[in-house]
């Protein structure tokens, strides 16, 4: 039998103890303000990528200009509902969660609000947004689509997250701090390191999950196309680097925002809100 290596923390007045209801409900609810908020943040960033990756123009401003253009400022907003409600609604699962297999099977509930997402900012006409698309989408696709297809870029960016953020804070700490770690007690200090680490922690997500975030896009704008046309239409060079730079900056900005907020949730609501 194996023998677990988790040492169980001393019960202190006042703490939250791990996996508990408070503990679960504390990371539900700083889970759904940093993932929610932040992902809708940048829906201007996710528009012109989703239609530089369907639709190549010369260059990133250039997008913007042709989509303020036909659409107007509002079309640089288009699908912010399904990212809010959609990454809120799996936030609190995912954060709350150290099973990667429960964590993946979460991603799938995110797969229709991104499906609807993709359509909303890639195909003028389709829908207003989230009240009319999603009606849409289920009855032409059944509830969950495609979901192979687009959980497999969730799945790898949300293990990409976790799997790296802890060992570049750690890193960070080892080589590029002066003071060493247990000295660092400044809270403004270590929430500034988190959003260093989660922004560096995005850069390797965005790389690591754009194939299939490009095969999102294509398979949503393409009724009844298969992978094997999204890598003949965007050829393997495109397949991987279509889109790319915008998203660097769009998931490096968001992923370091993400852990900066979910830090400060913490720090403040832990420490204050449920203080006994």
């Amino acid at each position: 039998m194996k023998k677990s290596f988790v040492i169980p923390a001393p019960s202190e007045p006042g703490k939250i103890e791990m996996y508990s209801p408070a503990y679960l409900a504390a990371c539900a609810a700083s889970g759904m303000l940093s993932t929610g908020l932040t992902h809708t943040a940048v829906t201007p960033l996710d528009v012109v990528k989703c239609n530089m990756q369907i639709d190549p123009v010369k260059s990133v401003i250039s997008g913007f200009g042709v989509l303020v253009k036909d659409q107007g400022i509002q079309g640089l907003f288009r699908g912010w509902m399904p990212t809010l409600l959609g990454y809120t609604l799996i936030a609190h699962r995912v954060l709350a969660s150290l099973d990667s297999m429960n964590t993946s099977r979460t991603d799938v509930a995110l797969c229709p609000f991104e499906a609807v997402k993709v359509r909303v900012q890639t195909q003028p006409g389709f829908a207003k947004g989230l009240s009319d698309g999603l009606p849409k989408f289920v009855k032409s696709e059944g509830a969950l689509g495609r979901t192979a297809d687009k959980e497999n870029g969730y799945y790898a960016d949300t293990m990409m997250k976790f799997a790296s953020f802890e060992t570049i804070v750690e890193l960070m700490y080892k080589h590029a701090i002066p003071t060493p770690k247990e000295e660092c007690t400044s809270k403004t200090f270590q929430l500034g390191l988190s959003f260093v680490g989660g922004y560096i922690d995005g850069i390797f997500c965005a790389i690591v999950s754009h194939p299939a975030d490009n095969l999102v896009s294509f398979l949503n704008n393409a009724e009844g196309a298969t992978v094997r046309d999204a890598v003949n239409k965007l050829g393997v060079w495109g397949f991987f680097t279509r889109g790319l730079p915008l998203r660097i900056v769009m998931i490096g900005t968001l992923t370091g925002a993400q852990w900066g907020l979910y830090d400060a949730f913490k720090v403040c609501f832990w420490t204050v809100s449920l203080a006994a």
